[in-house]
């Protein structure tokens, strides 16, 4: 929130972990994800489950894996894959991740409901970007007994949010043993230009929800007084990866304002400054490829999904089950092909 003035959103800024910090944000992003009209989050949630019980059918089955979720989110998605994994291993630990007490509480409290697991969960409230946590995290899952095999999670395109994305995924596989996998999700596009762009932008724009959301960690640490009409929505293009969305907000006052911060302090907001709000991508299929190659994992099983027809874009996502490198795993060996475009029933 101390950057330079900047139009464009590379001055000021609220980080990724920090967008969902206290409960008016978690409140937030449960209601924009039951929001129809926040796409990306709308179709995830709604063939998650399906997907994942292909995924598992295809590469886990029989096998005993613990579950570290990295960023609860709204804990719906951590159920389904817990509910399917203590079928195999009854002893199963579950290690819910976010740097938000409030997201963990609200999040863990879902994901655990009917299931026989509460005395073995282990809530760590943490930042995973953090070189140095990785360590301390990689250190407490070597004290797990029966030495299973991890079963790590990313979803709800969270790997989009970070602008260091790549950087992210590299420090992730640090966490891993060979016989780890880790599941992430992402928004793709088939389409690289200025007009896919524009569409990725005017997508996000249409959420009052959302917008509702990427605003409340500036209600509730500061005293600006929120205008939604305010908010820009900025689409460009990542070359040879992805489409980028910025979503900012901007001082469109024509006078400074004199903002108070959590620590009592003052920042000056001039006219046409910006804060970024949020920052997320949908890739390109060889662009996340690259993403995951660099940082010394493979492929073991993609779906993808697109987005249903009247959306009039060719978006979608992708539910992608990865190994490291020193795994010995072929790419893709496991069942379906490398990529399976999955269209679900509607």
């Amino acid at each position: 929130m101390r950057g330079e003035f900047s139009t464009t959103g590379d001055g000021k800024e609220i980080l990724s972990g920090f967008a969902y910090w206290s409960v008016g944000s978690a409140i937030a992003w449960d209601h924009a994800c039951k929001d129809n009209f926040y796409f990306v989050m709308k179709e995830s949630i709604k063939f998650f489950n399906s997907q994942w019980q292909q995924i598992h059918a295809n590469n886990i089955k029989d096998k005993k894996y613990h579950y570290v979720s990295l960023g609860v989110g709204t804990g719906e998605k951590d159920q389904h894959i817990l509910s399917i994994l203590l079928n195999t291993n009854p002893d199963l630990l579950y290690f819910p991740i976010d740097m938000s007490s409030e997201m963990l509480r609200f999040g863990v409290q879902k994901a655990t409901e009917r299931l026989q697991l509460k005395n073995d969960v282990i809530t760590i409230q943490i930042d995973f970007s953090i070189e140095r946590n990785i360590g301390h995290l990689r250190e407490l899952f070597d004290q797990i007994p029966n030495d299973n095999p991890v079963l790590f999670s990313l979803l709800g395109n969270t790997l989009a949010n970070f602008q260091q994305d790549t950087e992210l995924l590299q420090l992730l596989s640090k966490l891993m043993r060979p016989k780890d996998r880790l599941l992430i999700e992402v928004a793709t596009t088939e389409d690289l230009n200025e007009e896919a762009a524009q569409t990725a932008a005017r997508e996000y724009a249409k959420t009052r929800l959302f917008k509702e959301f990427v605003t409340s960690a500036l209600f509730q640490n500061t005293d600006l007084n929120i205008d939604l009409n305010s908010i820009l929505f900025q689409g460009s293009i990542e070359t040879n990866k992805a489409i980028l969305i910025k979503v900012l907000y901007r001082n469109s006052t024509g006078k400074k304002i004199d903002v108070m911060l959590p620590d009592r302090s003052v920042m000056n907001f001039e006219p046409q400054d910006t804060i970024r709000l949020l920052l997320t991508r949908k890739y390109t299929s060889d662009g996340i490829k690259k993403s995951i190659s660099d940082s010394n994992l493979i492929i073991v099983d993609r779906l993808h999904t697109p987005f249903e027809a009247r959306s009039q874009s060719r978006f979608g996502i992708d539910l992608i089950l990865l190994a490291p490198e020193s795994s010995g795993v072929t790419p893709g060996i496991s069942g379906t092909p490398l990529v399976t475009v999955w269209t679900p029933k509607r």
